[in-house]
């Protein structure tokens, strides 16, 4: 977790060493070998109540990308309305559109379903 004011004294051209020394170590990295290492500093805050699924309140990500030369080629800062919620707990993405309805599972279901000898319900002839 990077202390308060320190992403004030990132700047461009800035040393990985010297960005170690002023943030600390990195939540996480990653590396791409041709465009070099991007650093990430993730602090997140969750509230929690009895019998309720925990809700994050607040995230701040800050992220490093380094040069080939290990320099700071950009960085920036980001809250929890620049992303999108990941549950890490299972390891996926929500994806828009692809939450349904009650009424919509409801007739998924019975479009899925046999209707006797006759087949699926709305393919059936009268």
């Amino acid at each position: 977790m990077a202390k308060p004011g320190a992403f004030e004294q990132i700047t461009n051209g800035m040393p990985k060493s010297q960005v170690e020394a002023v943030l600390g170590s990195p939540s996480t990295t990653a590396s791409v070998k041709f465009q070099g290492d991007s650093y990430y500093y993730i602090t997140s805050t969750t509230k929690a109540r009895a019998f309720l699924t925990p809700q994050e309140i607040d995230r701040q990500v800050i992220a490093v990308r380094f040069d080939k030369n290990d320099q700071v080629q950009s960085f920036g800062q980001y809250g929890l309305a620049d992303g999108r919620v990941i549950d890490i707990n299972t390891n996926t993405t929500p994806v828009v559109g692809d939450d349904l309805t009650i009424l919509q599972n409801i007739f998924k279901g019975l479009l899925n379903s046999k209707a006797g000898p006759g087949g699926p319900i709305l393919n059936s002839k009268l």
